[in-house]
């Protein structure tokens, strides 16, 4: 079985994320990088499904030189091999039509992905990547098996949970509780330092958004304190002040 993990370079979830003074870039000073924590959850249902039936994973970035410690990571947490395009990731068109100039002529078996970045929060790229490549495309994703070659999943929806079965090859964007984050062992990130990473150019630089500013929401404001057995004065303020009735 063949597995394609496209992974996202995203600040920590606990980072404090400034921007640049003309809020046209972030600023990237001081902050800690991380593999998106979607991505994450697809890394390790990957490695989970390589140890079960064989096969290999590779590991896909769209990103510059300094995403590498991450996608090393990656390599640590079980990956065999690894390719890096050598670009921004700044557009969600950009990045699927990279994936699946990678993917086309290679036969993976499975596309995972998480089922967003944390930066952007599009949600989009496993959806394109699909069409692209004209493949069934299937998120949010909690749990996928393979048996008796056929991919079983369950993928949430209003109300509940979908029980669905598909043929390979697919795309899957992911989400807990798919598998468990894996933390890399001191064996895994000796021989991260020696697999595979291969670095490409983009294949077409053409990207269909731009950025015009970024800004963070405004502070949250003061919270205030009602007596509960005054509800005459919660809907007081309700209606005057934060006129939501």
């Amino acid at each position: 079985m063949k597995i394609l993990i496209c992974i996202s370079h995203v600040p920590d979830t606990t980072s404090r994320i400034k921007f640049t003074a003309d809020g046209k870039q972030l600023d990237k000073q001081g902050l800690q990088f991380i593999i998106g924590p979607y991505d994450d959850y697809a890394l390790a249902r990957a490695v989970e499904l390589k140890e079960a039936h064989g096969g290999t994973v590779t590991v896909l970035n769209v990103g510059t030189a300094e995403t590498e410690p991450t996608i090393r990571k990656a390599l640590a947490i079980g990956a065999d091999n690894a390719i890096r395009i050598d670009a921004e990731p700044t557009d969600s068109w950009f990045v699927a039509r990279q994936i699946a100039e990678v993917a086309k002529d290679q036969g993976y078996d499975l596309i995972l992905m998480g089922r967003e970045s944390i930066d952007f929060n599009g949600g989009v790229v496993h959806g394109m990547v699909a069409e692209m490549l004209g493949l069934q495309a299937f998120s949010p994703v909690m749990m996928l098996d393979v048996v008796d070659g056929k991919v079983k999943m369950a993928r949430e929806i209003e109300g509940g949970k979908e029980y669905l079965e598909a043929t390979m090859p697919l795309v899957a964007g992911c989400q807990e509780p798919i598998a468990e984050w894996k933390i890399p062992n001191m064996r895994g990130i000796m021989t991260a330092r020696t697999k595979p990473l291969e670095v490409r150019a983009a294949s077409d630089e053409t990207k269909l958004t731009t950025h015009v500013h970024f800004e963070l929401p405004p502070p949250k404001g003061a919270v205030v304190m009602i007596d509960p057995s005054n509800p005459e004065e919660l809907i007081q303020k309700l209606v005057e002040e934060a006129k939501v009735l």
